[in-house]
């Protein structure tokens, strides 16, 4: 099973369709990609956010274990001879809740962030008798 992704807004899907409008652009722009990876040892989970730093993110399981990801940017610094016409790009706010699955090794996760990109590597357990042929006691 996959991690999921737990949708954090109170409207559900079938009212996404009502915000992709042409005066609203600027709202999925500024929402990270995600990538969700899986091979036979571990999942992997990949969020782009072109700048960032590991200090922008914060990353946590949950009291339901689930993985929550939040990544935040402050654009401070202003110059005093200048005067914005416009200013959009000054703080920057996301949170994602992904459910996971029985298999992830909790104890186990790692996160870095390179080149903007965070990763979060959820190893699986790894059951050495997961596919060992045996014979099965018939009781009686």
């Amino acid at each position: 099973m996959l991690p999921v992704m737990r949708r954090n807004g109170y409207l559900p899907e079938m009212f996404d369709g009502l915000f992709n409008i042409s005066c609203m652009p600027a709202f999925k722009e500024t929402m990270p990609k995600i990538n969700v990876i899986e091979n036979d040892k571990e999942y992997r989970v990949e969020l782009a956010a072109a700048g960032a730093k590991k200090e922008n993110f914060n990353v946590s399981l949950t009291k339901e274990g689930d993985l929550n990801i939040k990544f935040e940017n402050k654009s401070e610094a202003e110059n005093k001879d200048e005067k914005y016409l416009r200013k959009e790009f000054s703080f920057t706010e996301f949170e994602k809740t992904f459910l996971l699955s029985e298999d992830v090794n909790k104890d186990a996760i790692e996160a870095k962030v390179n080149d903007g990109v965070l990763t979060v590597v959820l190893p699986k357990v790894q059951d050495e008798n997961k596919n060992e042929v045996r014979t099965i006691a018939i009781a009686g």
